[in-house]
């Protein structure tokens, strides 16, 4: 399928603010309840990218302006090998768009539903390389509040990303528990629902649940409604099928993850990290190997294959009112939430933010020599 060129001339990338002219638009790959994402082709170097882009009215209709804005604040504060990375941001007069890491794997929601449940070496792996991706965005302070099959997405090679920020929250010195309720209801811990103040651990919690999906095929916690499914995760006891076996290594941290009291639960606090990682069920494992994703993936997604729903690419086709293109920016927007979409929504371009860093750090080197000269000289007239 070919395409999109959106006005490629006359483009000057280093002194152009980004824009969507600046990719060839190709096959859309996804879409939510706020937007699409197609793979984008950069015109500079030719970089393949997943955009991420969510219609401005769409948006407001839906509540969502402030989880857009936390997901590209928070993605600005990110960069981790095993996180989907944010490279670009911009917008127009109708989108918001958010140039991301391509993972062309799926998420492991489509290979559960496709292929059926993981086994325990697949799943050992995806555990350790989501303990290492959410353990870093919470030393930034992050929650991400939404850890679920549908929001871990595999690269071509198998590895596991951790994706999805737009309910995820940053705490504070002065802010460091959260009260609101936010997530998925499959996935919350018992402290979400219950109403309680509630910090880091409630993402072990709902990687626990996910561990333990992706085993057996279902969630441990479950009911015919909403209420029969909060009472399910407050009340009940974990308990597991008995036509599937696992290892009883497994099986303990499955349990330690679903630990009813946050400081139970493993992974909580300053040695929950350490814990994790030390737990007998990933012995064997080279944990900077996975960090760097130089390890072998247990699983190798189709590469020959689209590894995501092609009905996403059909709907572009025939049923897209307003196929994506350029939109001029309007300069005085209309409505109070469309005025804060555009003050806050900042452009950002990481190729430039690197070169920004790079300058901060080189006359960073510069004063730490003349400092160094100085007190040299002045050593020296001293001696004198």
């Amino acid at each position: 399928m070919g395409a999109l060129c959106c006005c490629e001339s006359n483009i000057n990338f280093e002194d152009e603010e980004v824009e969507l002219r600046h990719f060839y638009l190709l096959r859309v790959i996804g879409k939510g309840a706020f937007g699409k994402v197609r793979i984008v082709q950069h015109k500079s170097d030719l970089s393949e990218y997943a955009l991420k882009y969510v219609n401005k009215a769409k948006c407001i209709e839906l509540n969502a302006v402030q989880n857009i804005l936390t997901e590209r604040t928070i993605l600005e504060l990110i960069d981790y090998p095993l996180v989907v990375n944010l490279y670009y941001a911009f917008h127009d007069d109708e989108n918001l768009f958010m140039v991301l890491d391509l993972m062309l794997g799926g998420d492991l929601r489509f290979h559960l539903d496709s292929y059926g449940r993981f086994n325990e070496l697949q799943v050992r792996f995806y555990i350790a390389e989501l303990i290492l991706s959410i353990s870093y965005i919470h030393t930034q302070n992050i929650i991400h509040r939404d850890i679920k099959p549908e929001n871990i997405l595999l690269d071509a090679r198998g590895h596991a990303h951790l994706h999805d920020f737009n309910i995820a929250t940053q705490l504070t010195s002065s802010r460091p528990y959260r009260q609101n309720r936010a997530g998925s209801l499959a996935y919350m811990a018992p402290e979400i629902i219950s109403g309680k103040k509630y910090s880091k651990t409630v993402d072990w919690w709902s990687l626990g649940i996910m561990a333990y999906e992706l085993l057996f095929r279902k969630r441990p916690f479950s009911g015919s409604t909403s209420e029969e499914i909060q009472q399910s995760i407050i009340n009940d006891m974990l308990v597991f099928p008995d036509d599937i076996h696992i290892s009883l290594d497994c099986e303990d941290v499955i349990k330690g993850l679903l630990t009813k009291e946050p400081k139970d639960r493993l992974g909580y606090g300053e040695e929950g990290l350490k814990r994790l990682k030390s737990h007998s069920w990933f012995q064997g494992l080279d944990w900077h190997e996975l960090e760097t994703k130089k390890a072998q993936s247990p699983y190798i997604p189709n590469n020959d294959s689209p590894n995501y729903d092609a009905v996403h690419e059909l709907e572009e086709l025939l049923c897209e009112e307003d196929p994506l293109r350029p939109h001029p920016k309007s300069k005085v927007p209309n409505m109070q939430e469309l005025l804060e979409i555009d003050n806050k929504f900042l452009p950002y371009d990481h190729t430039k933010q690197q070169k920004k860093l790079n300058l901060i750090r080189k006359m960073g080197e510069k004063i730490d020599q003349a400092k160094y000269n100085a007190q040299g000289y002045q050593e020296l007239n001293t001696r004198q």
